[in-house]
């Protein structure tokens, strides 16, 4: 499986590909960042994020993009930003068909270090570690694009299986309503074919049971 990781922002938008399967060895594909002029317009800055990401889909064609998913700040103008950059890598994954799979930075840190609280020199020391590089990628936003695509490469494997558990039992959910929408019908096709008494009557009263009587014996 070869992951795109992007770590969404619109000063430095980090990219990160690397490629494996859960259990065994990963390698690093590549790994940089897409920048745009803080002075310059916010549509302006979005196209210019626009084409970086394109540039990596172009070169490494991933199998999906694993994007950042963006939380609450107390810094709105922040957040703005890289929900609008978040936005645009997803657009760019959609336009070319491949599945986006979207990791909050709690998950993103659990997986990679072991825990959800650790901070950005360890997610670069484990990304170091995990891929077998020299140094922690630079900036933080590289080796956070990174940690993006392990962590999607080590939990697509449980995701999976429960995405397929969803669907069996939307299935027998499914299947369940059916019949019972089917004994409804039958049910009131019955009760329609029944003749209704007549206004009045009596219905007829049930027959007699009839006892066999045993002759007495005889003196």
């Amino acid at each position: 499986m070869r992951v795109l990781g992007v770590d969404p922002g619109l000063t430095r938008c980090g990219i990160g590909v690397v490629e494996g399967t859960a259990g065994r060895p990963l390698r690093m594909g590549g790994v940089g960042v897409v920048r745009t002029p803080a002075d310059a317009e916010v549509p302006d800055r979005l196209v210019l994020v626009e084409r970086g990401i394109e540039e990596w889909l172009e070169e490494y064609r991933p199998d999906v993009v694993a994007v950042e998913r963006v939380f609450s700040q107390h810094n709105v103008r922040t957040v703005m930003g890289t929900a609008q950059a978040s936005a645009v890598a997803m657009l760019c994954a959609a336009r070319r068909g491949l599945p986006v799979a979207l990791h909050t930075p709690s998950e993103v840190k659990a997986a990679v270090t072991g825990t959800g609280r650790a901070d950005k020199v360890q997610v670069g020391a484990m990304v170091t570690r995990l891929l077998r590089l020299d140094a922690p990628p630079k900036p933080a936003d590289a080796a956070d694009a990174l940690a993006l695509a392990i962590c999607h490469i080590w939990r697509a494997p449980a995701q999976d299986r429960l995405q397929q558990a969803r669907l069996q039992q939307a299935r027998h959910q499914q299947l369940h309503r059916r019949q019972i929408r089917a004994a409804r019908v039958v049910s009131e096709a019955v009760a329609r074919a029944e003749p209704a008494p007549a206004p009045g009557s009596v219905p007829p009263a049930a027959p007699a049971r009839r006892t066999q009587r045993t002759p007495k014996d005889s003196r």
